[in-house]
């Protein structure tokens, strides 16, 4: 028999759920199922209809249906994944680089998706009420923007929490979104502050939801069910005969996006998954610390959800190459260097969809594919998070810094810095090798954050990821039952 305790929560869940329901019926959302992001061609023609009049950013609850890879920036509808393959002629490797393009989503940068992840499995389980409750969204940037868009979509407040010294143009549209926005000490790098501020948010605001993408199994699976099956599509598009998927690199950041490699490796069970981190605070390469500019990852410690047995190799990329390529690919100087270099002109007009973080994961494959001597017939899969668009600011102060762009810089820094990348900082796993890695959540998870030891251990164990990614199919039921009661489906 149900305890009291049980059953007040019980019924403080089915009080919460009710009022979701009524303010989402109020504001006319309908929330898609991943299913529906995952293959956009399920959405209804209602929906199809509602978006030809709403722009890619707006604050219509219609968006959500965009929280895909799938989004045809042309319609403004849906169509193939958004995907760039970089030519050798730049990469300086004979494998093909292929890279999915986040700035196609709303607020420009694939971190919605993960904030969607964490925020809907709650929502219609009645974990989260918009209606009384804020939502925060501690980030290094991306993801504290797409949970403020969802936030905002949904009528509910958000409070974003980043380090004051990320881009401006993050600021700036955060509070124009009407975020709350709190700043803390720090870079990209000073995730523990980060930490703090939502110890304090617990003890002090009652009326608060924390969800931390380094922690929320929702913000992995998202990408397991919607980015890994987008590459495994891509691949299939553009492969040969006689292709081998190779590899798939991802930055680690939260450890999300890297939740694709658990998909493909099922898919694909011979590639290779590698984690990418800054150079500069090599965290999972030498267990090290530091501070770095790779604006969209964060570090210093190994994400609760980061399935670390399924990682077969580490790399750690020098900020400076990241900051040096921004400005290669985007200074005309750079530009004109890179055409007489034999870079075909679609390819260098495009590559402002690299992020600087694009840039480090492109450069982590560019790693990958020089330690396993890669060839033509190897394809190896990336993820360009976000675009130039959020970085246009770090040009000018590299510019006011360093001085305008040459033809100098520009041979130098595409020989050195991008065709001479080496396979130093990158280490293939052992098994004990991964299970070092995976010991050192303890330090963080268990003895700061107030997990367990057992529930580490679990973390271990492949059935617990499968379990986890598993349970997809169930929130796509409490969606669309969701969707049933607010009339609106």
């Amino acid at each position: 028999m149900p305890s009291a305790t049980a059953k007040t929560k019980t019924k403080s869940r089915d009080e919460a759920l009710s009022r979701a329901v009524a303010q989402c019926k109020k504001r006319g959302v309908l929330i898609p199922t991943f299913s529906e992001l995952r293959d956009p061609s399920k959405t209804s023609a209602v929906v199809r209809a509602r978006l030809k009049k709403v722009a890619m950013d707006d604050l219509d609850p219609a968006n959500l249906f965009r929280i895909t890879w799938k989004n045809d920036p042309e319609t403004g509808l849906f169509g193939g994944v958004n995907f760039l393959e970089l030519p050798s002629s730049l990469t300086g490797v004979p494998a093909r680089i292929v890279g999915l393009v986040g700035k196609h989503f709303p607020t420009g940068a694939h971190k919605v998706g993960a904030a969607f992840g964490c925020l809907v499995p709650r929502l219609v389980s009645g974990e989260f009420d918009p209606t009384s409750q804020k939502a925060v969204w501690p980030s290094t940037g991306n993801y504290c923007r797409g949970g403020a868009f969802d936030s905002a979509l949904l009528g509910c407040t958000a409070v974003a929490i980043l380090p004051e010294g990320m881009s401006k143009e993050r600021f700036a549209w955060l509070k124009s979104i009407g975020a709350e926005v709190i700043a803390t000490p720090g870079t990209e790098s000073n995730v523990k502050e980060i930490y703090d501020k939502c110890h304090e948010i617990r003890r002090t605001r009652a009326d608060c939801v924390i969800f931390n993408q380094f922690s929320e199994f929702g913000n992995p699976s998202w990408h397991y069910h919607v980015t890994g099956p987008s590459i495994e599509e891509v691949f299939n598009e553009i492969k040969a005969k006689d292709s081998r998927f190779a590899g798939y690199v991802s930055c680690t950041g939260s450890a999300g996006t890297i939740g694709a490699g658990d998909y493909l490796r099922k898919k694909f069970p011979l590639l290779k998954v590698a984690a990418s981190e800054a150079l500069q605070c090599p965290t999972l390469l030498m267990n090290g610390f530091g501070e770095h500019r790779i604006e969209g990852i964060g570090d210093k410690h190994v994400p609760w959800v980061h399935n670390v047995r399924n990682t077969d190799m580490v790399t750690a990329i020098d900020d400076e190459d990241c900051m040096r390529l921004l400005r290669l690919f985007n200074e005309p100087a750079g530009r004109k260097r890179l055409a007489a270099e034999g870079v075909p002109s679609k390819a260098i007009e495009k590559l402002s969809l690299l992020g600087i973080s694009g840039i480090a994961n492109t450069l982590g494959a560019v790693k990958l594919a020089k330690y396993y001597e890669l060839g033509p017939k190897d394809i190896v899969f990336t993820i360009f998070t976000d675009s130039l668009d959020l970085y246009r600011s770090r040009l000018k102060e590299l510019e006011a810094e360093r001085g305008k762009y040459s033809d100098e810089n520009a041979i130098v820094d595409l020989e050195r810095r991008l065709r001479g990348q080496s396979v130093a900082h990158a280490k293939e796993l052992s098994y004990n090798d991964r299970k070092a890695i995976h010991n050192l959540k303890y330090f963080t998870w268990v003895e700061q954050q107030g997990m367990s030891s057992d529930d580490l251990r679990k973390l271990w164990e492949p059935e617990f990821w499968d379990e986890t990614f598993g349970q997809a199919g169930d929130w796509d039921r409490k969606i669309n039952e969701f969707n049933r009661l607010t009339g609106l489906s």
